[in-house]
């Protein structure tokens, strides 16, 4: 028998000082049962079904919430989900850039990056990040393998272009250096590791065919890959509760139709318009739904796939 044997028998062991049942609170443990029970019927939809989760925002940094991610993605992959991993980084990268004397510019909310700022986004979320997460998954009692775009090519990429549109004048053209867009993914790479019961954790960097490496916005990889992989589910971790109506309060459905009226209307604005573009994507791409949760709450990702309401909102076709 090995350790691990011997660490499994010991971990569901009736403790020696367990309390008899008329000591115990029974209802509230009965409650605690009623709830597995309730999620039945959720696992058996999900089941054999790959689900991409976009990891990011306060989720990477609170260490409880860091802790509860990691059991989360384990329990989804012992009642039979395929969760692939996709990551950011960015508070992470501007820490490294700082303490290296390398100043940070952003337009359109994008990094520029040139070639001593992609040495460090590559540093730091294939080197430190990645593994980061690959590890909270292991220690958790999962198998979790770490990815970034050149592991087998599987993130292709190309330059991206920033058009700029100017009031009277032709569009501006932003050059942002090392920062990419999906063209394609390599669906081999990923179903061969989920084959062998492999959580794939894939850090944002892609390669185009010269072997340029590209800093990739991770909500767009998400997307791709979720709709390379034909995931019934994409879940975009956020630091807010979802897509918000212009009264502030949270939209808790939209069609991909509604969606798109949103960003034209101006309801959606700033940083959110990103999001709601990969999603529409994601779902044109055949992903079945979307969804835009707040990554501060505990278990969101569970209270998300496993409860009739879930949380934050959701984007169908």
């Amino acid at each position: 028998m090995t350790q691990a044997d011997d660490d499994a028998k010991a971990a569901f062991a009736r403790p020696a000082d367990c309390p008899p049942s008329g000591a115990r609170d029974l209802s509230r443990e009965g409650e605690r049962a009623r709830m597995i029970i309730e999620m039945l019927p959720y696992i058996r939809e999900f089941a054999g079904q790959t689900v991409v989760i976009k990891y990011g925002g306060n989720a990477m940094i609170d260490e409880t919430l860091k802790q509860s991610f990691a059991r989360s993605v384990v329990l989804l992959k012992y009642v039979g989900v395929n969760p692939i991993i996709v990551h950011g980084g960015g508070p992470q990268i501007g820490k490294m850039l700082k303490a290296l004397n390398i100043e940070s510019h952003f337009r359109q909310g994008l990094r520029v990056t040139d070639d001593a700022t992609m040495d460090v986004v590559e540093m730091v979320l294939v080197g430190k990040v990645n593994k980061e997460i690959v590890n909270l998954i292991n220690l958790a009692g999962g198998r979790a393998v770490g990815l970034s775009g050149k592991d087998g090519m599987l993130i292709r990429a190309e330059k991206k272009e920033l058009a700029v549109s100017r009031a009277d004048a032709p569009p501006e053209i932003i050059d942002l250096g090392k920062v990419g867009e999906v063209t394609a993914i390599e669906t081999g790479v990923l179903n061969s590791l989920m084959a062998t019961g492999i959580i794939p954790v894939i850090a944002p960097v892609g390669v185009d065919e010269q072997g340029n490496t590209y800093n990739i916005n991770a909500d767009s990889v998400a997307g791709a890959v979720a709709g390379a992989m034909r995931a019934k589910r994409l879940h975009l971790l956020t630091d807010v509760p979802g897509v918000l109506d212009k009264d502030k309060k949270l939209i808790a459905s939209m069609t991909s139709t509604q969606a798109f009226q949103a960003i034209e209307d101006g309801v959606v604005v700033g940083g959110m318009i990103p999001k709601l573009q990969c999603c529409l994507e994601a779902i044109m791409a055949g992903v079945e739904k979307v969804h835009i949760i707040d990554g501060r709450v505990e278990n969101c990702v569970l209270l998300e796939l496993f409860t009739a309401c879930g949380i934050g909102t959701e984007i169908t076709r």
